[in-house]
C-alpha cells in the first residue's frame, strides 16, 4: 500500500505522520490530532514553511525533515453548553482523561510498530461508522462528541427516533389513502368480538387497520346512528387524530388505540350501555382516542422544570393534559372532522366538559385525589347521580390509560420496553440540561423489573381492585393478569439480584487470586535474591 510521510513540529517537537494515499480525510485529521495530543474539540492549524495556513487533508504535499510543517493547537471557544466537569460528572467519567489515554495508546502503537498497522485503520473505519450511526440517532447527540461547537445556537433534538417527531405529509397521505380504501371493508364478527376483550393484541395490526377498528367501535356502540355522525366525517376525524400523534416510543398512535380498545372492552364487559347514557359512553371513548394527542415524550415534571412553552402557557398546571385537550378541540373545530357537528349546543357543551374532565384526569399527580374520591362514593354508588358518574368516567379512563399489564405478557412486555426507552431518553436530556432527574426514569438506577413491581403493587392493583369492587366481573379480566405480571417481574427482579451478587462474588474471588499470586511473586523474588540482597551496602 503506497503511503505518504509528512514531517511537522508541535511546540518545537519534531513529529512525523504516515498514512495511505487513499486515507479518509477524517483519519488524517485524527492522526494529527493524536500527535498533537489535542482534545476532540480543539482547533488545529497547520502552517507551511512560508507561514501560510494549509489544509490538513490526504492531499498534503510530502515534505522532508528540513522543510517541516508547523502544527498549532487552538482551544475551541465553547460558548454553548460546556463538556467540562459538570457533564463529565453526569456521564460518570472524565472525557478528557479518556481522550488522552487513547492518544497515548495510539502513539505507543505508532512508535513500537514503526507504522500504523492496517488493523488500526480498519478499527478507525468501524469507529467512524459507529460514530455516524450514533450521531444520526438524535437522542444520543447530547453527548456532544465530535460535534462542531461553533454553532452555539444549536439545541439537540431530544427525540429518539430517526424519523421526524411529527409525521411527514407524505407519510400521512399514504396512510390516509390506504385507510379510505379499507374503511368500507366488512370486519368479521370474530374480530368484532375479539376487539371487546382485554386480551386484544395491538402488535398484529398496522395503523391503517387500527383506524378501521376505531371506526368499528363507534359503529358497534351505535354512535353513528344515535349522534348522526357521517362516516366521512368520522374517517377524517380519525385521520386527523392519527396525524397528530407523534413518532415517539410509547405515547404514540398505537398507545392511543390500546387505551381506546381497553375502554371499549370495559364498556362491554361491565354492560355500561344499560347503566349510562350513550353520550357519556361517547365522551369516554372519544377522550381515550384523544387523551395523548401531540405528546412529545416528556412528562409534566420535565415541562415544568425546563419551563417549556406548554408549562408557561398552562401555568404549570397539567401542561400536557391541557395541551392534549386543546389539540382535540382544534381537530373538532374543523367542520370536516367535527364528529359532533350535528349535535345541539347543550349536547356539545356536555361533551366538551366531559372530555376535558376525562383527559385532565390522566395526569398521574391527581391519582390519589381521584381514587380517594371514588372510594368514598363506592359504598353508595348511584348511576343516576351525575357526580358519581363523572368520577367513574375518570376512573375508567385512568384504568384504560395504564392497563397494559392487564394484557397477555407477550403484548404487555414490548410496551414496557417502549416506555423505558421514552423514560431513559427524558432522564438523559434532564442530565444534559442540568435539570432534576426523574428518579424512576434514570437508566443508571432503574431496571425493567424494578420499574414495574412498585408501580403494580402500589398504583395498578389498588386502582383496579376498587373498580372491581363496583364491577366484580372484572376480577378475572384485569386483576388476575395484573397479579401474574407482578409475580413475573418480582421473579425477574430476584433473578437480576442473584446475577448481580454472583458477579460481585466472582470479581472478589478474582481479585483475591490476583492478590495471592502477586504476594507469592514478591516472596519468590526476595528468595531468589539470596541473603546477600538483605545486607546493607557498606561501601
Amino acid at each position: 500500500m503506497a503511503t505518504k510521510i509528512i514531517y511537522f513540529t508541535v511546540n518545537g517537537r519534531p513529529e512525523q505522520a504516515e498514512f495511505p494515499m487513499d486515507c479518509p480525510a477524517q483519519d488524517v485529521k485524527d492522526l494529527f490530532r493524536s500527535a498533537a495530543e489535542a482534545g476532540p474539540h480543539d482547533i488545529l492549524k497547520l502552517y507551511n514553511p512560508k507561514g501560510n495556513i494549509i489544509n490538513i487533508s490526504p492531499n498534503l504535499e510530502p515534505n522532508s525533515p528540513n522543510s517541516c510543517y508547523k502544527l498549532e493547537v487552538v482551544a475551541a471557544d465553547c460558548n454553548s453548553e460546556p463538556l467540562g466537569a459538570e457533564l463529565a460528572g453526569a456521564l460518570g467519567f472524565d472525557l478528557s482523561t479518556m481522550e488522552k489515554r487513547l492518544q497515548g495508546l495510539e502513539k505507543k502503537i505508532l512508535f513500537e510498530a514503526g507504522e500504523t498497522p492496517a488493523v488500526v485503520y480498519e478499527m478507525k473505519k468501524q469507529v467512524d461508522s459507529f460514530r455516524e450511526k450514533l450521531e444520526s440517532v438524535e437522542h444520543l447527540s447530547w453527548l456532544g462528541l465530535f460535534k462542531d461547537l461553533t454553532d452555539g445556537t444549536h439545541k439537540p433534538s431530544p427525540f429518539y427516533h430517526k424519523r421526524t417527531l411529527h409525521k411527514t405529509k407524505k407519510e400521512c397521505e399514504h396512510v390516509r389513502e390506504k385507510f379510505l380504501q379499507m374503511s368500507s371493508l366488512e370486519v368479521s364478527d370474530e374480530v368484532r368480538q375479539y376487539l371487546k376483550t382485554p386480551t386484544f393484541d395491538n402488535w398484529q395490526w398496522e395503523d391503517t387497520e387500527i383506524m378501521v377498528l376505531l371506526q368499528v367501535m363507534y359503529t358497534d356502540l351505535d354512535f353513528i346512528a344515535t349522534f348522526n355522525i357521517e362516516p366521512e366525517v368520522l374517517q377524517q376525524f380519525l385521520f386527523e387524530v392519527y396525524r397528530r400523534y407523534n413518532n415517539i416510543p410509547f405515547h404514540n398512535f398505537k398507545h392511543c388505540f390500546c387505551v381506546t380498545q381497553m375502554m371499549y372492552g370495559l364498556i362491554w364487559l361491565t354492560d355500561l350501555k344499560s347503566k349510562m347514557d350513550s353520550i357519556d359512553l361517547l365522551i369516554m371513548l372519544t377522550s381515550a382516542v384523544c387523551h395523548d394527542l401531540d405528546h412529545t415524550g416528556y412528562n409534566n415534571a420535565y415541562q415544568i422544570n425546563a419551563r417549556t412553552e406548554l408549562a408557561l402557557r398552562y401555568n404549570d398546571i397539567s401542561p400536557l393534559e391541557n395541551h392534549h385537550c386543546a389539540v382535540a378541540f382544534e381537530i373538532l373545530e374543523k367542520t370536516e372532522s367535527n364528529i359532533f357537528r350535528n349535535l345541539s349546543m347543550d349536547q356539545y357543551k356536555r361533551i366538551r366538559e366531559g372530555i376535558i374532565k376525562c383527559i385532565l384526569a390522566t395526569d398521574m399527580t391527581r391519582h390519589n385525589e381521584i381514587l380517594s374520591k371514588f372510594k368514598s362514593i363506592l359504598p353508595a354508588f348511584d348511576f343516576t347521580n351525575k357526580d358519581h358518574r363523572d368520577v367513574l368516567m375518570m376512573i375508567l379512563i385512568k384504568v384504560s390509560d395504564i392497563s397494559n399489564e392487564a394484557r397477555p405478557m407477550e403484548v404487555a412486555e414490548p410496551w414496557l420496553d417502549c416506555l423505558l426507552q421514552e423514560f431513559y431518553n427524558q432522564s438523559d436530556v434532564e442530565k444534559l440540561e442540568g435539570l432534576p432527574v426523574t428518579p424512576f426514569m434514570d437508566r443508571d438506577k432503574v431496571t425493567k423489573p424494578s420499574s414495574q413491581t412498585g408501580f403494580i403493587r402500589f398504583v395498578l392493583l389498588p386502582l383496579f381492585i376498587e373498580l372491581a369492587n363496583l364491577f366484580p366481573c372484572l376480577e378475572q379480566h384485569i386483576i388476575d393478569p395484573v397479579r401474574k405480571a407482578l409475580d413475573y417481574y418480582t421473579e425477574m427482579e430476584k433473578a437480576l439480584e442473584r446475577k448481580k451478587q454472583n458477579r460481585a462474588q466472582s470479581e472478589n474471588t478474582a481479585k483475591s487470586k490476583e492478590t495471592t499470586v502477586g504476594a507469592q511473586s514478591t516472596m519468590g523474588s526476595h528468595t531468589d535474591a539470596g541473603p546477600e540482597a538483605s545486607k546493607p551496602d557498606t561501601q
